[in-house]
């Protein structure tokens, strides 16, 4: 019972640390805060505005309810093993395993502290050079983060696309929204490789393909990203994706080019024309924050004259399906063996064993 007691008081001090680096005392005032605020008269006059304010209560009360609930049980469990009932061991070691597994869930939570690590997330893949076999790796991404987004219930929808001549995606952008998706799918960014035989290949020879992955969070309208009018040219076309009965009949999609960075942006599988140019434009306000950072990382660089790694469209991770079938990330070392359940979205893995390399590099 002493090494019992030694461990809950261990577990019990690493919660209340998990306790601070989650702001729970602050989240948990945020909480009552945002209850007030909906109690109010008229709260639900404007539900745009309304469903933001219930999705922080949420996202606040997710952190404090599951620390709340996981310190309660361990003082719950250190005062029964006080008692030194030997009758209550298997019991008292049933709950000690319920609590390590919550307390190794609740530490990974510390891993999102990045500032929009509970935005959602919006993904571009592009097909490399090889054609049709670059297309069809590019469409096997994209199937791999909509089984992903399936799996975990998160809303999934496909903002622009372009296919290729015989198979799969030479690009798409497309939307995934739910809890802490941008602070997950950040791992996915940089260059992915599928080695495999083709089935494109009448000889059956072994290919190399490769796509790129860029993942950027959508920006809420308080942060401060000025599209000036002038510096932007928005031009309509045909949509060429699946869509309503009107799709190919107006020219409703948008594409809108920034022209002091050249950055251009495309929407097309909007309902009308106008919700294609709003949200090519909240596409284009995360490009141009993006940018902003990068600059900025640059100029500390200058400043700091410290060389930092140049990890942004870097190969990341390989998937082999022969001679043998392996998935690896080459920032981790992170791998499955299981390459199909993989292509089949199970990819937490490889986005947790990056979170905890990004932390331990910080912390280094």
């Amino acid at each position: 019972m002493q090494e019992l007691q030694k461990e809950l008081n261990l577990l019990e001090e690493g919660i209340l640390n998990i306790g601070e680096v989650l702001n729970i005392e602050e989240k948990r005032s945020e909480v009552k805060k945002i209850q007030l605020q909906m109690a109010e008269p008229g709260f639900w006059d404007d539900p745009g505005s309304a469903r933001e304010v219930v999705a922080r209560l949420k996202y606040f009360k997710s952190d404090v309810d599951d620390w709340d609930i996981l310190h309660k049980k361990i003082e719950d469990l250190k005062e029964i093993s006080s008692l030194q009932d030997s009758s209550m061991e298997s019991e008292i070691n049933e709950e000690l395993a319920k609590i390590r597994k919550e307390y190794e869930n609740l530490k990974l939570r510390v891993l999102f502290s990045g500032k929009f690590d509970d935005s959602n997330a919006i993904l571009e893949i592009n097909s490399g050079a090889g054609g049709t076999e670059a297309c069809d790796w590019a469409g096997m991404l994209f199937r791999m983060y909509f089984r992903w987004a399936e799996d975990k219930k998160f809303k999934f929808k496909v903002l622009d696309e372009l296919r290729g001549e015989e198979a799969g995606l030479k690009s798409v952008t497309f939307i995934i929204e739910g809890e802490r998706v941008y602070g997950l799918l950040k791992a996915e960014r940089g260059v992915h490789r599928l080695v495999r035989i083709s089935p494109f290949d009448s000889n059956k020879r072994r290919h190399t393909s490769f796509a790129s992955i860029d993942v950027l969070p959508e920006i809420k309208e308080d942060i401060d990203i000025e599209i000036k009018p002038d510096d932007i040219r928005i031009d309509t076309y045909r949509s060429s994706g699946a869509g309503g009965q009107h799709v190919n009949v107006t020219d409703s999609a948008v594409r809108i080019t920034h022209l002091p960075t050249n950055i251009v942006v495309s929407c097309q599988n909007e309902r009308s024309q106008h919700q294609n140019r709003q949200t090519a434009l909240k596409v284009l306000k995360a490009k141009l924050y993006e940018l902003k950072e990068k600059e900025q990382a640059k100029e500390l660089e200058k400043m700091s004259g410290k060389k930092q790694k140049i990890e942004w469209g870097s190969q990341i991770r390989s998937y082999v399906l022969h001679p043998y079938l392996l998935v690896k990330d080459h920032r981790t070392n992170f791998e499955n063996h299981d390459a199909w359940a993989v292509l089949d979205g199970k990819i937490d893995g490889f986005m947790y064993a990056y979170l905890k390399y990004r932390s331990r590099e910080k912390n280094a």
